[in-house]
């Protein structure tokens, strides 16, 4: 099984305006609410994928009741940890420019963190484990680290898509992928990359501190991996570039829900590459049809 762990999940508010002015009543063209959260994403593609996965994390109050409904609609799996506040919403706010306002997030008490962990406990050594985002205000640092010591005692794999320090503390404990992008790659190791080729070095440097496979996006660059066999890039698909949010999650989910059933990193790469295409060309989540449209377009080279 593959289960998602969002610690900090959303109802995305999605607006549409023709022009902001500040200070003064604006009126939307039309508006769309989602759930959010990048664990959230990653499960929603990998049904489209037909691969399961359970989504867990915290969930409160009414905004978290709309979010687990909408996951039984689409027919996912969930065993969330109730929280006593309610999940936050983030405005994402598309007008001539594109404005956000995220929320902080609910007080997630030491017991309610307990039980999440306690869910982690029953895992099995073939089960995945994707641990994917920011954490609420009130979870301390060094969370993550604690969920990945319990996955690591139950024998089972897990993947991190995160950054700064709970990226780096996690690299000595082996993940199955890591996926910063290119700004977050050089952020990490305090450098800055004038080119592609200047990826090489520090995309290694994440294998060799731990890591089994690497993936770092590059927008309009297309996408790198690297694995102990060499390092691989993706070509660029062209359509109408639409939407950010979930591209990244949407390139784990294909990376993942392919790597379980090939064990073969570049043909999961080719899958990761197709879902996060998609999804950039789509206003939300990318289709099921759609991600298969794109595949026969996806190309993956050998670098290095």
């Amino acid at each position: 099984m593959i289960y998602t762990v969002t610690l900090n999940p959303s109802i995305d508010y999605i607006v549409h305006i023709d022009q902001l002015a500040i200070g003064d009543v604006n009126r939307m063209k039309d508006d769309l609410k989602l759930p959010g959260g990048k664990g959230i994403n990653v499960s929603r593609i990998l049904k489209r994928i037909n691969n399961d996965s359970t989504a867990l994390g915290f969930l409160g109050g009414f905004t978290g009741s709309f979010i687990e409904n909408w996951m039984t609609k689409e027919a996912i799996k969930t065993n969330f940890t109730t929280v006593a506040d309610d999940t936050r919403i983030n405005i994402k706010l598309k007008a001539d420019q594109e404005t956000e306002i995220n929320g902080q997030g609910p007080a997630v008490s030491l017991a309610e963190r307990t039980e999440l962990k306690k869910v982690l406990n029953n895992l099995n050594a073939d089960d995945i484990v994707v641990l994917s985002g920011s954490k609420p205000a009130s979870v301390p640092t060094g969370f993550y680290q604690e969920l990945i010591e319990i996955v690591k005692a139950q024998g089972a794999s897990f993947v991190i898509d995160t950054t700064g320090a709970d990226l780096m503390d996690a690299l000595e404990q082996a993940p199955l992928l890591v996926k910063p992008n290119n700004h977050e790659l050089a952020d990490l190791y305090q450098t800055s990359f004038d080119s592609v080729e200047a990826i090489y070095p520090y995309g290694q440097r994440l294998l060799d501190e731990g890591a089994q496979h690497a993936l770092v996006s590059m927008a309009g660059d297309g996408a790198l991996l690297f694995t102990k066999d060499g390092i691989y890039r993706s070509n660029v698909l062209t359509r109408s570039v639409k939407n950010s949010v979930g591209a990244g999650d949407s390139m784990i989910a294909g990376f993942v829900g392919n790597y379980t059933k090939t064990q073969d990193p570049v043909e999961a790469f080719k899958w990761g590459v197709a879902c996060g295409s998609a999804t950039t060309f789509s206003d939300d989540l990318a289709t099921a049809d759609f991600i298969q449209e794109l595949l026969p377009e996806v190309e993956i080279t050998k670098v290095k």
